[in-house]
């Protein structure tokens, strides 16, 4: 086995620890538009929302928020009412890459980045794995979860 191939192998594959570092949500004190975009992805049945607070180890953002498409079209979908969402609220996203392969969409509002993968590619690329340093938010449940999640709501 070659050098790449470990490393590829190692991103399918996160570490056990990688999610201990969750801490509940606050959502009082979030930013209007982080929770404006997790709303807007949950409207179009995105999976496996996560929210990584960064600014402790970065210092290009505050937040990532990581959802999921189950194919291109609702990839696309989540993006589009992400993007519309936030743009009638009068917060334009600073750039989106990748839509047209809709593999993985970046939405750039500056302080925070809305990640929105194909479930293929989230695996593949696994930036929870990559950002494990990051606290990891536990989100309630009305920003949507699917059964494989760890994300649960907070008594």
């Amino acid at each position: 086995m070659n050098e790449n191939s470990t490393v590829k192998e190692q991103s399918l594959h996160p570490q056990p620890n990688a999610r201990s570092k969750s801490q509940p949500a606050d959502t009082e004190n979030f930013d209007e538009r982080v929770l404006a975009a997790l709303h807007a992805a949950s409207e179009k049945k995105a999976l496996e929302p996560v929210l990584l607070d960064l600014r402790e180890i970065a210092s290009f953002t505050d937040y990532f928020v990581i959802v999921s498409g189950a194919n291109e079209r609702q990839v696309q979908a989540i993006s589009d009412e992400v993007y519309e969402t936030l743009k009638k609220a009068g917060h334009a996203a600073a750039r989106v890459e990748g839509y047209k392969t809709a593999e993985w969409i970046l939405l750039d509002y500056g302080d925070f980045v809305v990640h929105v993968f194909e479930q293929k590619a989230r695996k593949f690329y696994d930036l929870e794995r990559l950002w494990r340093e990051s606290k990891r938010i536990e989100l309630p449940a009305e920003f949507g979860t699917d059964s494989n999640s760890s994300l649960r709501r907070e008594s």
